[in-house]
């Protein structure tokens, strides 16, 4: 789909006569690459520049922008403001939550000739929250490349390897079976470290009786998987079973609620709810889930404090857990897809309690 025209469609609605993208995710969102460059959309179409370092790419992959080189004596900032200026554009949006202090008083400086820069986060994040197929397909190939990992880390785990060692095994499983990058650092948490949801993997040895948390996603295509597992390496005790299935029936119950159009809180309740009758509510410490895409946090959640509906095409986690500090924890973590009426489940991998 054209996210150009998207952008520029919204412009209106915003009171805006044009807006600047300047975040990595924001440029990819626009014009399909990334080349630490500048986009400018207005109603009439978008200018994209970069420098030398990617010029030749840029030019090869940018959809539905001009393409322009910037040189040390003509930066973006003079490139974009000479347009602004040349086409009498005043009403400038900007990438609000991505701009630092900094950044916002150098643009400033730049278009202080009639220009007016206009927080217009909002206007990017609710483009972003509904995904289109092209999208969707990115992440499906991410999640299966994730998926992919998992079953081979199974054959790897055993005692007396580290939480890192396991970690740096996922790092690799994952990009040679295509990933670009992971989207975020993997989580690799044994036994006690499993009570601080995002554990530090580090030198603490995986032992029999434990559990082992695994969290931990790629990007394909620009965009992100994640996923987590918990195992059992060694039989684990019936308390450690029931708190697994207990995040497991959460964990159900939150992906047979969730549905486009649902506020965010309404999706959380539905799986905290399991939890807090099994009498664990007090340790359940973060939401049900959070949108992710072209970065591993984007916006609508499903927290209990998200009142936003989720518009049809939310790719969002679903991930409850308990944490029982000092002694071990448990999370799954799937991603769906939010449709009309229910939600697809796009990770593959099982979740009965696997012990290893």
């Amino acid at each position: 789909m054209d996210h150009i025209a998207q952008i520029a469609g919204k412009l209106a609605d915003h009171q805006l006569d044009a807006m600047l993208l300047a975040s990595q995710a924001g440029e990819r969102y626009a014009v399909g690459f990334h080349g630490e460059g500048l986009v400018l959309v207005t109603r009439e179409g978008a200018h994209y520049s970069t420098d030398s370092r990617y010029i030749e790419a840029a030019r090869q992959e940018v959809q539905g922008a001009q393409v322009e080189l910037v040189t040390r004596e003509r930066g973006h900032l003079a490139l974009a403001a000479g347009y602004l200026q040349e086409h009498g554009l005043k009403r400038v949006g900007f990438e609000s939550a991505a701009v630092s202090v900094a950044q916002h008083r150098r643009w400033q400086e730049s278009f202080l000739k009639g220009c007016e820069l206009i927080p217009a986060q909002e206007l990017l994040d609710g483009l972003r929250a509904s995904k289109d197929e092209e999208e969707i397909a990115a992440m499906l190939q991410a999640q299966k490349i994730t998926d992919a990992a998992f079953g081979e880390i199974l054959n790897y785990i055993r005692p007396g390897l580290t939480e890192q060692e396991v970690a740096a095994r996922l790092v690799y499983e994952l990009l040679r079976r295509g990933a670009r990058k992971v989207s975020f650092d993997p989580i690799v948490a044994a036994g006690a470290n499993g009570s601080m949801p995002h554990a530090v993997p580090g030198e603490t040895e995986i032992q029999k009786g434990m559990f082992v948390t695994m969290d931990f996603g790629c990007v394909y295509d620009g965009y992100c998987s994640d996923m987590t597992r918990t195992v059992a390496v060694g039989q684990p005790t019936q308390e450690m079973e029931r708190v697994y299935e207990t995040v497991l029936a959460a964990q159900k119950a939150g992906i047979a609620a969730a549905r486009a159009g649902m506020p965010g809180r309404e999706l959380d309740t539905a799986a905290r709810k399991v939890i807090e009758e099994a009498g664990y509510g007090d340790y359940f410490t973060h939401s049900f889930g959070h949108s992710l895409g072209l970065e591993i946090h984007e916006s609508p959640n499903a927290s209990p404090s998200e009142t936003r509906a989720l518009p049809e095409g939310t790719v969002i986690s679903a991930e409850p857990g308990i944490y029982l500090p000092g002694r071990f924890g448990v999370r799954i973590e799937d991603v769906l897809v939010l449709e009309e009426g229910g939600c697809r489940d796009i990770t593959q991998s099982p979740k009965n309690l696997i012990v290893l």
